[in-house]
């Protein structure tokens, strides 16, 4: 497979260990997989090294973290090191509130996220949206109906994990739409899922989603069902070199089109 064999492993295999929580408002995280929340609760920033193990650190705050140390070199690697994120919803039973998550993709009116990425022009990673699916509504268990990543900007060559199996027009932009069916054994059962890439063409630091845009896509493909529940909405980078400098700032998320928004600018 080329390039990123498990990029989205990050969300299953990284969380069968549950993340810490730590008890200030915002801070700097350096647990492995540490976590805040932020914003009043409504957001949770995670740290989420599953990767690598050289120690990184990232700095919470309202809306937002800023990726501060912690240098990986992993550039002949399929897998990034982590994915250091904020987000709205469940990840592996650590939830944020107000949300509405997780929501039935059948009940969407129209949820909206909003994310400004503070990127560093080099090293190896991509900044990217990871939305989750569950056919059930749990939240405490490996996700397993659909990963969906949105692939805003990226540095060097990383690939989404499976295959490109086309582009589309979606949201203003055209992206190369890439899939792969992806599993894990966890406690002795396999939990099987779909993994959606959709990579923009034209690298962009600020974007708004409007997450039907792409669910409806997915839905036409066969890759998700509109009975399965989205569990969580994350914003943030996978690094395989690099990662200080890096960031995500005014992220926000709405079940009902009203996302803080700026105009998606792309990036020179």
């Amino acid at each position: 497979m080329a390039g990123l064999l498990a990029t989205t492993l990050l969300g299953a295999l990284a969380l069968v260990t549950a993340p810490s929580v730590s008890a200030a408002a915002n801070g700097t995280i350096c647990e492995k997989y540490g976590s805040e929340h932020v914003s009043g609760g409504r957001y949770i920033v995670q740290n989420n090294e599953w990767g690598d193990n050289i120690g990184q650190c990232v700095d919470a705050f309202d809306g937002g973290f800023t990726y501060t140390s912690g240098h990986h070199n992993l550039p002949g690697s399929p897998a990034p090191a982590g994915y250091p994120s904020i987000y709205a919803g469940c990840h592996w039973g650590n939830c944020s509130s107000g949300n509405g998550l997780p929501q039935q993709v059948s009940s969407f009116t129209n949820p909206q996220s909003h994310a400004d990425f503070t990127t560093t022009g080099d090293g190896k990673w991509n900044a990217s949206y990871d939305i989750w699916f569950n056919t059930k509504p749990s939240t405490n268990v490996v996700n397993d109906g659909e990963e969906l990543m949105i692939w805003a900007n990226r540095a060097g060559s990383p690939q989404p994990y499976g295959n490109k199996v086309d582009t589309v027009w979606l949201a203003g932009a055209d992206w190369d739409v890439w899939y792969g069916p992806q599993s894990s054994v966890v406690d002795g059962v396999t939990i099987t899922w779909n993994t959606v890439s959709y990579v923009r063409h034209e690298p962009v630091d600020s974007l708004t989603v409007n997450i039907k845009d792409f669910t409806n896509d997915s839905i036409a493909r066969g890759y998700l069902r509109p009975s399965w529940y989205m569990t969580s909405v994350q914003a943030g980078f996978e690094p395989w070199v690099g990662g200080p400098g890096l960031g995500v700032k005014n992220f926000s998320y709405t079940p009902d089109g009203s996302a803080s928004a700026g105009a998606s600018t792309a990036r020179r």
